[in-house]
């Protein structure tokens, strides 16, 4: 099912059924997730598999947040290079954590795969591409640290890369071949098509509005009614709000921003012909990718000023395409929107224990496909015995992110500027 207003092309596009249930069944149960995204699914998908019963309560619709508003890149760990991973996370987690997120694309696809989510999945890798010589340095050396962890990541020459994205804008790259790409919100869907199939309950358009503790017992309050459960998990990230508190001062909320062009003809076969997404070095990055309909995709951080027909934003993405792509002519765009991200002070996402039984991961930094999914599996597999100290990464305590607010306001001014200046050269 298809709403009247979309959030994004994928929402419009995604060919897995929308699920709708606003109801709170008045029951108990082992685990309570508030979040429809892709940590909240996964969450209730491996609990629902491990004999746990659990229930999804999403305040919109399946997918409403990041989830359904993500770029669609499936990327194996961080933005940070491993080295700065190891350093900031110690001997213990640094390569467990790397270990496993490394491996977050296989997880990603293999759910794919056993639950025949209809999400227009590729796995023909990622390309990171150097914006200029400078950029191309930053990427030989973390080649070598991939190269040194035996994992199957090229370093690519700038015409190589040339042949790869169909422009000469570049100046080399690293073709992951871990990675792809999909339609989130297909994704987010299958997930909760499985989630349901393996025993989990869905409700949407429900609001949690208060959480409270009582006899060991977590009694969760909603606008349509209140459930009790052992244990609640909130799997919310960059669309926290004031639920519990001090938790949505934990991460500066950025906007990320794409544009889809109307299906191209066959005159643009030249670019990215192999479907790769691409994400690059600049300080303030942008992605591109073709959808399996031929749509160029083209994203930067930012909000939207305007829309898909006028305005700002799409006069930066006219001249960003021209400049990249400069053979394919005047582009016409189907839509536009942008989402929110929560970036940590470090870049490393975050798991909370909140207090007894309540828990959340957080902060994933842009990186909420496997992010998302691998937390969804850990706090599952937490839930069912294993040790706290095997999780990815360490426990910490609430803290709140330095001038988080201000810092991103700060952004804000930051990446519009880079769209002012972008929409006249």
């Amino acid at each position: 099912m298809t709403r009247n207003n979309p959030i994004s092309l994928w929402d419009a596009t995604a060919e897995e059924p929308d699920h709708n249930a606003s109801f709170v069944p008045d029951r108990h149960v082992d685990v309570a997730i508030v979040g429809g995204g892709f940590t909240g699914l996964s969450t209730a998908l491996h609990c629902a598999e491990n004999g746990l019963s659990a229930q999804v309560l999403e305040a919109e619709h399946i997918g409403f947040g990041g989830s359904g508003r993500n770029v669609g890149l499936v990327n194996a760990a961080l933005w940070l290079p491993p080295a700065k991973v190891r350093a900031k996370l110690g001997k213990t987690y640094g390569p467990r954590f790397l270990d496993r997120f490394c491996n977050g694309p296989r997880t990603v696809f293999d759910l794919i795969e056993k639950h025949q989510i209809r999400c227009e999945a590729t796995r023909t890798g990622t390309v990171h591409a150097a914006h200029s010589p400078s950029g191309f340095q930053d990427l030989k050396e973390r080649h070598a640290e991939w190269q040194r962890m035996g994992e199957p990541v090229d370093l690519i020459s700038r015409e190589d890369v040339a042949g790869l994205v169909g422009s000469n804008a570049f100046y080399g790259g690293l073709l992951d071949h871990r990675a792809g790409t999909i339609n989130p919100m297909g994704y987010c869907r299958g997930l909760a098509r499985a989630a349901l199939g393996a025993g989990a309950e869905i409700s949407t358009g429900v609001h949690v509005s208060r959480l409270a503790r009582e006899d060991g017992i977590w009694r969760v309050t909603t606008d349509k009614g209140a459930m009790t459960a052992n244990t609640v998990v909130l799997g919310t990230n960059a669309y926290t709000d004031t639920l519990w508190p001090g938790l949505k001062s934990v991460f500066t909320m950025i906007h990320y921003l794409q544009f889809a062009t109307t299906p191209m003809g066959p005159e643009a076969g030249h670019i990215l012909p192999e479907r790769q997404g691409l994400w690059d070095t600049g300080p303030i990055m942008f992605n591109y990718r073709r959808d399996v309909r031929d749509r160029l995709l083209i994203g930067t951080m930012g909000r939207i000023f305007g829309n898909k027909d006028r305005g700002l934003t799409q006069r930066w993405a006219r001249k960003q395409i021209a400049r990249v792509f400069p053979d394919i002519g005047d582009v016409s765009f189907e839509e536009a929107w942008h989402g929110q991200i929560a970036m940590t002070p470090d870049h490393l996402p975050r798991i909370h224990q909140l207090d007894e039984g309540l828990w959340t991961a957080i902060g994933y930094n842009g990186r909420g496909i496997t992010t998302g999914t691998l937390f969804g599996q850990a706090m599952a597999d937490l839930l069912t015995g294993m040790p706290v100290e095997d999780l990815p990464l360490p426990i910490t305590d609430l803290a709140a992110a330095p001038q988080a607010a201000l810092k991103s306001k700060i952004y804000d001014l930051a990446f519009t500027a880079n769209q002012v200046l972008g929409s006249f050269r």
